[in-house]
């Protein structure tokens, strides 16, 4: 726990990026295939020589954020984060919250790739669950041996299995965000928490 607690912004974002080194089980359902053959794609872009040079920064990042497009349904994240919540909102207000939410996972986690220092990530097992619900185990193995769960919450879209919640440790990332956004819209207002969002995320964009 020590651990995760001083690294928990990486595990995460090797959790978003899927910048891992994937031992995959020796059966595997759709679910898993599809992160897994995304994986390969973040890892083939990052041992690119042309785009480990600092000049290609920009570049590598904005690369790395299209694949990630192309795993996670940021909207479904954005949906469930806010909870109850969603049904209250016009569809202006839905749409704002969902680009505002997405560019701020990005900005936190997803540019943190960089950071990757080999951790490895084993494939445990994925789980259909009436067909359009899935669940994929996999652990994440520190350079100091240690294993830290990672769950990977699926649900189908037309042919394709996209994330939508990544559980580390048994903590949910949508429930974790659920909370923080309900505790304010409930002390204020849903209007404060974009007002916040967009604050963190200029922040972040200084930064």
């Amino acid at each position: 726990m020590r651990w995760l607690r001083r690294h928990a912004g990486l595990v995460v974002a090797v959790a978003f990026a899927g910048v891992v080194v994937a031992v995959a089980p020796a059966r595997a359902g759709a679910p898993l295939e599809q992160l897994r053959l995304q994986v390969d794609r973040v890892l083939k872009l990052l041992d690119d020589p042309e785009l480990k040079k600092e000049s290609k920064a920009k570049d590598r990042r904005v690369a790395v954020r299209k694949i990630a497009n192309e795993i996670f349904d940021f909207s479904e994240t954005a949906k469930r984060s806010l909870g109850r919540h969603w049904l209250a909102r016009t569809p202006a207000e839905r749409d704002e919250f969902v680009q505002v939410f997405t560019d701020l996972l990005e900005r936190s986690y997803i540019s943190r790739v960089e950071l990757y220092g080999g951790e490895k990530i084993q494939y445990v097992s994925d789980t259909i669950e009436e067909g359009e619900q899935a669940k994929v185990q996999t652990k994440l193995v520190t350079k100091g041996g240690g294993e830290i769960p990672i769950e990977y919450r699926m649900h189908k879209k037309a042919d394709r299995w996209l994330v939508y919640d990544v559980i580390i440790e048994g903590v949910s990332l949508v429930s974790n965000y659920r909370t923080q956004f309900n505790k304010i819209i409930q002390t204020s207002s849903f209007q404060e928490l974009v007002k916040k969002m967009k604050s963190k995320q200029e922040e972040l964009g200084q930064s």
